[in-house]
């Protein structure tokens, strides 16, 4: 049990990552898809973020971070196009603060990074990663204990 003046990241109960929605949507492996899905997004209030494409022979699987999750499911939705959601860790990379340290922070508490990538636009304009963990809570009370920013969806940028 915490005692009586502790902060939220002491304990595990009382912590809340900030996490931020990530979309994997199945397109057809066919010229111009790509360009449709974006160019949905292009023309509404939910501005893309962060894009990484990883294709196979018939299909690829696009994620997608959008700067407001509600509106892109609607997006997505309005394309008929099939999608998952997952919350993922938005971490910011800065002085004193790299990509090896961030490693390595996961790494001493043995947590599995799944999958990461950059994010085209960034709250800080500062090098900015989006992850998949094992254990998002763990692994955000770590980043945070080693002084990482983490963002949520309300810190992206609008444009």
């Amino acid at each position: 049990m915490a005692s009586q003046g502790a902060t939220p990241l002491e304990t595990t109960q009382g912590y809340a990552t900030p996490t931020v929605t990530q979309f994997s949507v199945f397109l057809d492996n066919r010229v111009g898809r790509l360009h449709e899905l974006v160019n949905a997004f292009d023309h509404s209030a939910a501005k893309i973020c962060a894009l990484s494409v990883h294709e196979a022979s018939d299909y690829a699987v696009v994620r997608i971070i959008a700067n407001r999750a509600a509106i892109a499911a609607r997006i997505l939705r309005e394309q008929r196009l099939p999608y998952g959601e997952k919350e993922v860790l938005v971490v910011e990379l800065s002085e004193g603060h790299s990509l090896e340290s961030l490693c390595l922070s996961l790494l001493g508490a043995e947590l599995n990074i799944f999958f990461a990538y950059p994010l085209m636009l960034r709250p800080n304009g500062t090098a900015t990663i989006a992850l998949s963990v094992d254990d998002m809570t763990l692994a955000g009370q770590i980043l945070r204990r080693k002084s990482f920013r983490l963002f949520g969806e309300a810190d992206l940028p609008a444009a």
